[in-house]
């Protein structure tokens, strides 16, 4: 299914598509609590009441604070995050929020890899 929104925010962009959220994070942003509150509205706007899994393409360099994953992972109709980074240190830091992370968690190569992963969480007995 092809994208249904686009947003251009400060600190990152959003593509929003029926069912999975792809956020590119530009370069130098610190991801901390409290977490942003405009992509939080855009997210409610277009997924309440309906499941969602989150993609982050990590094509930029920016920071992540682990603690917050607890805080997302309170969110109940959020099933799963998807990490595509673009460099082995991306990966590492991936590979290390995953510990803080207890819902499914997938490291991809690609992003088409892990938009099709999004597939087999919101439709496991097809995927």
């Amino acid at each position: 299914m092809g994208i249904i929104k686009y947003y251009n925010l400060k600190n990152a962009e959003v593509f929003i598509f029926d069912h999975y959220v792809i956020n590119q994070i530009r370069e130098g942003v610190i991801i901390a609590t409290p977490n942003d509150k405009e992509l939080n509205e855009i997210i409610q706007e277009h997924f309440s009441g309906r499941d969602l899994v989150y993609v982050s393409n990590r094509i930029k360099s920016y920071a992540v604070d682990p603690l917050i994953y607890k805080k997302v992972e309170d969110i109940p109709n959020l099933l799963a995050i998807a990490i595509v980074p673009k460099t082995e240190i991306m990966r590492k830091n991936a590979e290390y929020e995953r510990e803080f992370y207890h819902k499914p968690y997938g490291i991809f190569d690609s992003l088409r890899d892990a938009v099709l992963w999004t597939d087999t969480i919101l439709n496991p007995k097809e995927g």
